[in-house]
């Protein structure tokens, strides 16, 4: 930590790339009444929304997007063990909440 007397070192920061011309979709489930359940994501694939589209809906709106279509993915990728971080807004629909 620097003291406000002592010089700060200045470091050159340079911008990651993103790149909004890619996208990408992961199918993550399908419901009961058809409707495809997914991530989207542009430019990162590993920030991404859920989305929730009829089969129709979603293949036309991964041809208006060209999106590449990605793997699912693994039960507990990229993650160390059980965490409260590991949650999707699917997941609310087999859970109860307190008030």
């Amino acid at each position: 930590m620097t003291r406000p007397d002592e010089p700060v070192e200045m470091v050159e920061m340079v911008p990651a790339s993103f790149d909004t011309r890619q996208r990408w979709v992961r199918v993550t489930g399908e419901r009961g009444n058809g409707f495809v359940e997914f991530d989207f994501a542009i430019g990162e694939p590993d920030l991404y929304v859920e989305m929730i589209l009829t089969p129709e809906a979603f293949a036309e709106f991964c041809a208006a997007n060209r999106v590449e279509v990605l793997p699912p993915r693994a039960p507990g990728a990229g993650t160390e063990g059980p965490s409260d971080w590991d949650w999707r807004l699917a997941d609310a629909t087999q859970t109860r909440f307190k008030p």
